[in-house]
């Protein structure tokens, strides 16, 4: 079995209170890396609006149009 089968079988096992608990530390991960390196902050709001179009492209696509 392959990494990628693995982690799969693993994150299915995941609840609602499980998905939420891992945003939450991906966004405290985020926000320690930026008082860390405080130049991040400094970037144009749109690097970051960019980011998040393509971050989220996959997700909505599942979610809403794959059947």
């Amino acid at each position: 079995m392959g990494l990628l089968e693995d982690m799969d079988k693993r994150v299915k096992k995941f609840g609602i209170i499980d998905v939420k608990l891992a945003q939450g530390a991906a966004m405290f991960g985020a926000l320690i890396v930026a008082k860390l390196i405080p130049q991040i902050m400094y970037l144009s709001i749109w690097w970051f609006v960019l980011l998040l179009v393509i971050c989220a492209i996959r997700p909505v696509y599942v979610f809403w149009l794959k059947e």
